[in-house]
């Protein structure tokens, strides 16, 4: 269903090569643009993220759809030896690389320019893998979970982060009023391509959440699988382990 939405509708690229052209065009406003469309929000989603990968206690962590690297810098407070951001879009990673530079952090971080449906790691390679609003962007999301899978070492886990919609009135219309009119004039706001704040609202509305997500994981092979959802359901965490 999601696979289907793309940002560029005239364009003859795949959805995987308008991804990365879209990120690649908003790069340089996308942090503030977060801060302000989930109104700093998505700073609390995310140390609730960090928590749940503290206590496994991680030596390596892979962090895909890194962007540009929020999640990747926050990881670096689980105490792993060594952390990776994993992005299809040069220009994220290269706002990313920045800000890891000037925080010190370069020698603890890695950033690399790859696919997550072809991840260029061995498999087993990592104690956990996190996704902060980025599996929707998959153009396979199962081949993107399976390879996701495959580099994750047994008993490792899996977290992710996504929009979601609500389901309980009234947040469920304040949440479509949002999507459907004031979003967009935000995206006005920070950027001329219209066309990716549409394609963030409405790839957002059509991606499969809550229960229809954690099918699709356990299809994949992943094992306790649970989601939390956040902010009367305007997001979700997902956490799995293999």
């Amino acid at each position: 269903m999601s696979q289907n939405v793309t940002p560029y509708k005239d364009s003859q690229l795949g959805k995987k090569e308008q991804v990365a052209q879209m990120f690649d065009t908003i790069s340089g406003k996308y942090d503030g643009l977060n801060r302000v469309i989930s109104f700093g929000i998505d700073v609390k989603w995310r140390k609730k993220v960090l928590k749940l990968v503290s206590d496994t206690n991680p030596e390596t962590v892979l962090d895909i759809a890194t962007g540009t690297g929020d999640l990747a810098i926050l990881m670096t407070q689980t105490g792993a030896k060594k952390i990776t951001g994993l992005d299809i879009s040069a220009g994220m990673l290269e706002v990313g690389r920045k800000k890891i530079a000037e925080r010190k952090l370069s020698n603890k971080i890695d950033m690399v320019l790859g696919d997550s449906e072809n991840i260029p790691f061995e498999d087993n390679s990592f104690d956990a893998i996190t996704v902060a609003f980025g599996v929707r962007n998959f153009e396979t999301l199962e081949k993107g979970l399976a390879e996701i899978l495959r580099v994750l070492k047994p008993g490792g886990i899996f977290v992710i982060l996504e929009t979601s919609v609500p389901t309980k009135t009234p947040y469920k219309q304040g949440y479509k009023f949002y999507t459907k009119h004031i979003l967009p004039l935000i995206g006005k706001l920070f950027s001329k391509d219209k066309s990716a704040y549409a394609y963030l609202s409405e790839s957002a509305s059509v991606f499969p959440h809550g229960e229809m997500l954690n099918n699709i994981l356990r299809k994949i092979g992943f094992i306790e699988v649970k989601n939390r959802p956040q902010t009367f359901g305007v997001a979700t965490i997902y956490s799995a382990s293999k």
